[in-house]
């Protein structure tokens, strides 16, 4: 058996009772400013200039726990990446276009009581049978995508690999039209594809719902919380679609136009996936954080 491893409260302001303390000025002050805050509005749109090189380090921890007939298989891997969105144009109407790849990658795996395996990218040595697919694929497009200053994808090529995201729909963020407040939610409509135990393909309706915690300093903190729409009843199915669940939060810069962090967990527990005594639990982590400021590549004089 192949083990599954690898996303306010307003001020309020009351007078002093009979003997309490006053309230201090400078509180006042405070607390009709954090009001004032909570009810002002933000735009959140993606701001990418053409030639501008986006870079994030990716880490992937995974724990995955199965028993099936009594016995039992403990795995984990642990992923360390570099990946790389290169702006080749944005248009007149703000849609920019960019292509994803992964520069650089460190992985160690152990399943069971197997000697752990690792490999780095870095260190020049030939990768192991069960890395060379992934060594295959560093530096080489793995998709080309257009999208709208919303972060709505218009356009996508897959290159290579698959086009499901770990935990995400998509690379982006689909941000709100209108500018909002602190709180408010929205959602995001998505299908995930699963097999069934008869060999079918499943279409599971979910949606990723995304809210607005905070704004300090020009950095917007939301919440994001994925939800199944779609009754499942095979064990089997809910096995395959647990890495595609998000539950996390993502810190938005503002000003820069791209997200600066993102942090996603999972800690989910399946019975019955493979029979009726069986069981998988997966507990992971992803988190991802922006390197460094974006690079520009300096264009050629013809």
């Amino acid at each position: 058996m192949k083990t599954i491893l690898s996303l306010l409260v307003l001020g309020v302001i009351g007078a002093a009772a009979i003997g309490q303390a006053p309230v201090q000025a400078a509180d006042v002050a405070a607390d009709q400013g954090e009001s004032i805050l909570n009810k002002e509005k933000h735009v959140l749109r993606y701001r990418f200039s053409a030639g501008e090189s986006i870079r994030y380090q990716v880490t992937h921890v995974a724990k995955t726990k199965t028993r099936i007939k009594g016995a039992e298989e403990n795995a984990q891997v642990h992923t360390v990446s570099e990946k790389v969105w290169q702006v080749t144009e944005v248009n007149d109407e703000g849609n920019m276009t960019f292509v994803h790849s992964v520069d650089s990658v460190e992985l160690t795996q152990q399943t069971g009581t197997a000697a752990e395996i690792r490999w780095s990218s870095l260190s020049g040595e030939t990768p192991p049978i069960m890395f060379e697919s992934v060594a295959d694929q560093l530096k080489q497009p793995l998709s080309t995508v257009t999208i709208n200053p919303r972060g709505q994808e218009l356009a996508r090529k897959t290159h290579a690999g698959t086009e499901a995201q770990l935990g995400m729909g998509g690379l982006t963020i689909p941000l709100p039209e209108e500018a909002i407040p602190l709180g408010h939610a929205w959602s995001v409509p998505r299908e995930i594809k699963a097999r069934g135990e008869t060999g079918e393909i499943k279409v599971i309706k979910a949606r990723d719902t995304y809210t607005l915690e905070k704004v300090q300093t020009g950095v917007a903190t939301l919440k994001v919380r994925s939800e199944i729409l779609t009754p499942i009843e095979e064990a089997s199915v809910k096995a395959q679609i647990v890495q595609q669940l998000s539950n996390g939060s993502i810190r938005f810069d503002l000003d820069a136009g791209r997200f600066l962090s993102k942090q996603l967990d999972w800690d989910e527990t399946v019975v019955g996936f493979q029979g009726p005594n069986s069981l998988m639990e997966y507990r992971a982590r992803l988190t991802e954080e922006q390197k460094d400021t974006p690079t520009r590549t300096a264009n050629r004089k013809p």
